[in-house]
């Protein structure tokens, strides 16, 4: 249910639909990669992939970018992953960012919580950005990508049939509609990323399981000129809309986004109809200040879902964002966890469509995402029960706590909305057969143990470094460092190991494996004029990540710990990284 009325201060461009060239109403073309839904998981996993020289095809039933604000939370870690992407630039130019907020009780404050965020940080901790632009620009960024990504708008998925057979006979065909054009496409995997009522994942016949709420919020966006800082606002039992829990975040180009919460007894299609909209915006805008002309431009309605499926790779077939998992949109989990995926599964599939992994490795994607998922359940469960009680005992502790806020400090922290926050792979098969495959081939022996920094499967911590440049010092972050391939960090200059290191490059590239080695050093070590080095100045990186001069950390492509070494060689390096790109997992069945 959604009404869309002024336009937004923005206008979309509008794409024919066309089915390729047909042979007996075939696609004579087998695509490596059909990716199915074009909103935000599927643009950045078509991304992911052209950035591996991976070709694919994305297939939308719409003829344009979304309409309404949907997600508008972009978090420092999707812009991460954005930045590693080349597609982060138009974020940061039109995005507000912000870096907390603020929670009212009736007409008293009673929480204030700050997202980290210092001079060593080279993203905001999240912006607001309505999804139209997100899609926008993720899509102006697949367009220079024109060689390796091909977009058939307007054409639906109405079945889909895998083949049997072993890895390399494995496939799909996709039964599609453009217009009145019914064809088929062949694919060796597929990606369904075409949201919560999927179609690829009905015609599987799967479902999600978990917990549906039953408290609805309608969601208006409006056009305001506010000067209000950007900061996310939550109202409890506000005096201007009384039992009813209200949320507002300013957007870009003078949108406010309303979330209020609809009491039990009333309708939610009547809800959403103006005449009942109208005043209680209203009435919220006269409580905050606003004063301003003011018109609806989208109104909808949301109910609040938090599901999973068991896994998300099916044999040939694997499910990325709200096709493969439902989270409340309390903590903004939804989109975030959803470009996670694309990021995580994004270098996988294009090891194996390269030839250089196992098939075996898309199970660790399965792995690794349904913990994430089941953990950003966790938390946005714990969100929606505050922000939506779901029973009068959760309604009656949520008073309670409320009532206590303004004088007891204690209790405040169970109003914290608990903002996503970056994921640790803790237990990752691809840890231990890292692990294993340093062992096995005896390349080193065993490491002495870190005292802190990140594990293997945790994501690595951001801080400033300088480079020289033509003889100048320049500054840059660790992110800078980082792309879509594997990366050793070599802490301290050993020259006696540079031709190893040397010779495991030349092979990785051999193998066209996506590899980099980079040398990190402190302020004592002297560097030339035409040094690739990078300089920790202050030590923070040697800090975070407990290293001394011999240590080496193994990046993935996605920017978690593969391995850790506190003596690391090079031979480790390659083990290490051969191991995790040749994944067996017998006992498991894909």
């Amino acid at each position: 249910m959604t009404r869309s009325f002024k336009p937004y201060p923005f206008a979309p461009r509008h794409y024919e639909g066309a089915a390729p060239p047909l042979i007996d109403g075939n696609d004579p073309v087998r695509r490596p990669v059909a990716i199915v839904g074009g909103g935000p998981v599927g643009m950045t996993l078509a991304l992911a992939l052209a950035r591996q020289g991976v070709r694919s095809v994305l297939i939308d039933a719409d003829d344009s970018v979304c309409t309404g604000s949907r997600a508008i939370c972009i978090s420092r870690r999707s812009l991460e992953i954005l930045k590693r992407l080349g597609a982060v630039q138009g974020f940061l130019q039109k995005g507000l960012p912000w870096t907390g907020g603020r929670s009212f009780y009736r007409d008293t404050e009673v929480f204030r919580f700050t997202m980290h965020h210092d001079d060593e940080q080279s993203l905001p901790p999240m912006i607001n950005i309505a999804q139209y632009q997100i899609e926008q620009f993720l899509l102006d960024e697949l367009e220079r990508h024109a060689d390796l990504i091909d977009i058939r708008w307007q054409t639906r998925v109405t079945g889909i049939e895998q083949s049997d057979g072993s890895d390399a006979q494995r496939g799909a065909t996709l039964a599609l509609r453009t217009g009145d054009t019914a064809w088929r496409m062949q694919a060796d995997w597929v990606v369904a990323c075409d949201g919560g009522r999927s179609t690829v994942r009905e015609a599987l016949g799967l479902k999600l399981t978990g917990t549906t709420y039953e408290g609805r919020y309608v969601i208006v966006d409006i056009a305001l000129h506010s000067e209000r800082a950007t900061e996310r606002l939550a109202y409890f039992d506000p005096p201007s809309n009384p039992g009813s829990t209200v949320l507002v975040h300013k957007q870009p180009d003078d949108v406010l986004r309303i979330d209020y919460q609809l009491r039990d007894d009333e309708d939610p299609q009547a809800a959403i109809e103006p005449d009942n909209v109208i005043p209680r915006v209203q009435s919220v805008l006269d409580a905050m200040g606003e004063t301003g002309e003011w018109s609806p431009i989208w109104i909808t309605v949301y109910k609040a879902n938090a599901l999973t499926l068991e896994r998300y790779r099916h044999g040939s077939v694997l499910f990325a964002g709200d096709a493969a998992h439902l989270v409340p949109i309390f903590g903004v989990r939804g989109a975030n966890s959803g470009i996670d995926d694309a990021d995580n599964l994004g270098w996988k599939l294009g090891c194996v469509v390269n030839g250089i992994a196992s098939p075996d490795l898309l199970d660790s994607y399965s792995d690794e995402r349904v913990f994430a998922a089941r953990e950003n359940l966790s938390y946005g469960m714990k969100s929606t029960e505050f922000m939506a009680p779901p029973t009068f005992g959760f309604e009656l502790m949520r008073t309670a706590v409320l009532g206590l806020a303004e004088h007891h400090p204690a209790v405040r922290p169970l109003i914290n909305p608990r903002q996503t926050h970056p994921i640790a792979y803790v237990e990752s098969p691809l840890n231990r057969v890292a692990a294993d495959g340093v062992q096995a081939a005896g390349a080193v022996p065993v490491a002495s143990r870190f005292a802190s920094g990140p594990a293997p499967g945790s994501v690595l911590p951001e801080c400033r470094l300088q480079r020289i440049s033509d003889g100048k010092t320049v500054d840059m972050h660790v992110t800078d460092l980082l792309a879509p391939r594997f990366t050793a960090l070599r802490f301290g200059m050993d020259a006696s190991q540079d031709a190893e290191w040397q010779r495991i490059q030349d092979d990785l590239a051999s193998r066209a494996i996506p590899f980099n080695t980079i040398t990190v050093v402190d302020t004592d070590v002297k560097l030339g004029a035409d040094s690739t080095a990078v300089i920790d100045h202050s030590g923070r990186l040697h800090h975070m990540l407990d290293a001394t001069p011999g240590t080496v950390y193994l990046i993935r492509p996605d920017g978690h710990v593969l391995a850790r070494w506190r003596d690391g060689t090079a031979a480790a390096t390659h083990s290490a990284l051969i191991a995790a790109l040749n994944i067996r997992s017998k006992e498991r069945q894909s």
